[in-house]
């Protein structure tokens, strides 16, 4: 695929995940496991086609490669060990699984961890080295695993995985034990400072306003829109649709501390 058509694939693909996403409250059953799969993968798609775009096939497949193999190796680690997670098991309702793990699972951790780290690198730029790096991946990683304070709940609630043993437990968020969350904050910090040193940055001057900036370098339309929606779409969810208030308050909160300063940085460049 020539990178120069990249940025319109890139937005039918976000269109498209969002789209499917808003369809969840609407479906049951088996047409609620495919809509699911398929907006991770068009989701995930989306982020890889943007970092293809940001720094070319190369970034592009490292990105998958990176994310995607470091999240299935925690995964087969998690279903045999009980770490990081605790012990858990897939059904087989999320499609073709390899060594027991969903495929489309390490695609959900590639679908975030790009734009999460566009995230970190944007709120770091104004630091020198090592604290830019060191700032770019925890804020990256706080994105990364704050998401599954959504993601868990709504999962487990449509039955594709279960834990055994799920206490203790947030209050009012049955299900899932405390120390799923720990190991989330754990392999996405992890998989972040893997994709920060795999994939080089974009070269951008510090502050630099939209109008000053290199003509190289790509707006964050992409990973904005992405991480937009899945605040804002996850929390309004839990709230009005699936009646999980604990879990909208929970991952609203949590994700909001990062998400909301990235997309006022992202508005306040491109006036």
């Amino acid at each position: 695929m020539p990178l120069r058509l990249a940025p319109a694939l890139a937005g039918a693909l976000t269109g498209a995940a969002v789209l499917t996403q808003v369809a969840h409250p609407l479906l049951r059953g088996r047409a609620l496991h495919r809509t699911t799969i398929g907006s991770v993968a068009a989701f995930s798609a989306a982020a890889v086609t943007d970092a293809a775009r940001r720094g070319g096939l190369r970034a592009g497949l490292a990105t998958l490669a990176v994310a995607g193999g470091l999240g299935l190796a925690a995964e087969v680690v998690g279903t045999r060990t009980g770490r990081p997670f605790g012990h858990y098991r897939y059904a087989r309702s999320l499609g073709p699984q390899v060594l027991g793990v969903p495929v489309v699972v390490p695609l959900a951790w590639t679908m975030l961890a790009q734009p999460a780290l566009q995230l970190g690198r944007r709120l770091a730029r104004d630091l020198e080295r090592p604290a830019r790096d060191v700032v770019a991946v925890g804020t990256a990683a706080w994105t990364l695993a704050s998401w599954d304070l959504f993601l868990d709940p709504q999962m487990t609630a449509e039955g594709h995985w279960a834990f055994e043993q799920p206490h203790p437990h947030l209050p009012g968020v049955p299900g899932i034990p405390l120390g799923n969350y720990a190991g989330w904050l754990l392999t996405a910090t992890l998989i972040c400072a893997a994709l920060h040193a795999a994939v080089p940055a974009e070269e951008v001057p510090p502050t630099a306003p939209a109008e000053a900036a290199p003509a190289e370098v790509v707006p964050a339309t992409v990973p904005a829109a992405l991480l937009g929606w899945t605040w804002a779409g996850s929390t309004l969810a839990n709230a009005v649709f699936f009646r999980r208030p604990h879990v909208a308050a929970y991952g609203g909160a949590a994700m909001g501390l990062t998400v909301l300063p990235y997309l006022r940085s992202v508005r306040r460049d491109a006036r």
